[in-house]
């Protein structure tokens, strides 16, 4: 591990803070950012610095020794393990550097967007990163920063996804309310129908930032109290977190939080919050008490692992994950060393997700596991113990934004001791791409949202080995105060929703025609 300190330690700013410089007559920054972001994209794909090869990093096209091999998942991403974290700081470093790489844009840095920021909680998603064109050297361009055309084709290598996410030459991702199915002639002619009804960019635009709002947003009223249930809370609460192992992965957190005392608060893992900023963005609405399903037809590539690292906005998304990662470091003290319990749920390379390529199956995760693909200038592999600190090590570090208190630990709220809805036993096999695990609870004869689980999934669980090992999902969803007011079980109800809608509606349909039906789950108030 190099130790050596940084000389001079660069600031990664927020996205708003570029466009505040920008409105206010300081162009160069977001000028630079932008001349950056086309020069990466422009590059032929094979250049080890093109947007297409790094954005490929993350799912498709499925290279090396996951190709086609169902005892991988396919991509190189870690998710639902402790390498979450640390492979994708690592990854951020190489866009970084790419930026870099592009003639005149030396000292770019890759910007964060603060998701819970007063800004983001007004406005949703930052202009810069929505706006259809950008002046950049006195012409107007496509905005490099809100989508991406394929430069070559991608094939959905893995034959059970009935080449549900093939990409033609020329494709160019989108984000909801948009579909970008396009793999089979009926997908093609399912999205040509869908958006369709979208072909106003400004009012599509607005349909994104709705939404987004409406995940940062939500909460409950119940006896003229607020309760909070939405994203931005989650971000509050996985700074909570006791340990890295929890904190770094939903895998690790479902377990703490399965044998979690009673009348405790569930851990929220930093991987919560992150999963639904994809699925925010990438074609889920917000559950509502009247409105369990996305718009139908909406299929965005952040939504989905295979293509959301091909759309740019992933990527100020994460530097924000990452930003959350380090003032959790910050606040726990643990800017110098992180502790992996050892053999504990989501520390092997088969635990959720399955191995990336390169990985062996079966194999416990620690601080020098190899973050495959990324090598380090001396060639040699990147391990976490290479990034745990980025300002000596990395010589980065983010401008003040939301949910920074200087290291100081945030404080917990005065809450009393509470029950706590459980869900378990979700079997992700048959669910058809991304989805919501949802709560809602009726208190004095009206129905309240309270709480979301997004689950950033495949498209389809039977194409990868280590997936069928791995099936079961569960949620956890503190009842706070609500629980004095729904004494009774049958006052709360679970929903799963998917790709295809209302899978409980769905599965009351199939009961309906069999003699017994199968459960989708199972809940518990305890």
């Amino acid at each position: 591990m190099d130790t050596k300190k940084q000389s001079k330690v660069r600031i990664r700013p927020a996205v708003a803070e570029l466009q505040h410089a920008y409105d206010t007559g300081n162009k160069k920054p977001l000028e630079d950012l932008m001349r950056a972001w086309k020069g990466i994209k422009e590059l032929p794909p094979e250049d080890p610095n093109s947007f297409f090869k790094l954005g490929g990093f993350h799912g498709e096209p499925f290279v090396g020794a996951g190709w086609g091999n169902s005892a991988y998942w396919g991509g190189w991403c870690n998710h639902g393990n402790v390498l979450f974290p640390t492979w994708h700081r690592v990854y951020l470093i190489k866009v970084e550097e790419a930026l870099q790489s592009i003639p005149g844009c030396e000292d770019v840095m890759l910007p964060y967007w603060d998701e819970s920021s007063e800004d983001s909680i007004k406005n949703g998603i930052p202009k810069a990163l929505t706006d259809e064109t950008f002046t950049l050297d006195g012409k107007d361009i496509p905005n490099p920063l809100r989508s991406f055309v394929f430069p070559i084709n991608i094939h959905d290598n893995i034959q059970s996804d009935n080449n549900q996410y093939t990409k033609p030459k020329g494709y160019e991702t989108v984000r909801y309310p948009l579909s970008g199915l396009v793999g089979t002639d009926s997908d093609r002619a399912a999205t040509k129908k869908h958006n369709a009804q979208f072909t106003d960019y400004t009012k599509n635009v607005a349909l994104l930032n709705d939404n987004v709002k409406g995940w940062l947003n939500s909460h409950v009223v119940v006896n003229g109290k607020v309760i909070q249930t939405n994203v931005v809370q989650k971000f509050k609460d996985c700074l909570k977190a006791p340990n890295f192992t929890v904190f770094s992965n939903t895998t690790s957190a479902q377990e703490w939080n399965f044998y979690v005392e009673d009348g405790s608060k569930p851990v929220v893992p930093l991987e919560s919050p992150h999963n639904s900023i994809h699925l925010s963005v990438g074609g889920f609405d917000v559950p509502t008490q009247g409105n369990y399903s996305p718009i139908p037809g909406a299929n965005g590539d952040m939504g989905e692992n295979n293509t959301a690292g091909l759309d740019p906005i992933f990527f100020f998304h994460h530097c924000n994950v990452d930003r959350v990662f380090w003032l959790w470091q910050k606040q726990h003290g643990s800017t110098d060393t992180l502790e992996i319990i050892s053999e504990y749920p989501g520390t092997n390379s088969v635990d959720s997700q399955g191995p990336t390529p390169g990985m062996t199956p079966n194999a416990w995760l620690t601080l020098e596991t190899p973050l495959a693909p990324f090598k380090k200038k001396d060639g040699q592999d990147y391990t976490s113990l290479d990034c745990i600190n980025i300002e000596t090590q990395l010589g980065l570090t983010y401008s003040r934004g939301s949910l920074d208190n200087n290291g100081l630990l945030l404080k917990e709220e005065a809450l009393r001791p509470s029950k706590m809805l459980r869900v378990s036993g979700v079997n992700k096999a048959p669910i058809r791409g991304s989805f919501l695990i949802s709560a809602f609870a009726t208190i004095n004869g009206e129905k309240h949202h309270i709480g979301t689980e997004a689950v950033l999934s495949r498209w389809n669980s039977t194409s990868c080995a280590n997936c069928q090992t791995h099936l079961e999902v569960k949620a956890h969803f503190p009842l706070h105060d609500l629980a004095e007011n729904t004494a009774d079980k049958a006052a709360y109800e679970v929903v799963i929703i998917g790709r295809d809608g209302n899978l409980n509606e769905q599965n009351q349909l199939k009961a309906s025609k069999a003699a017994e039906p199968k459960k989708l789950f199972h809940m518990e108030v305890r």
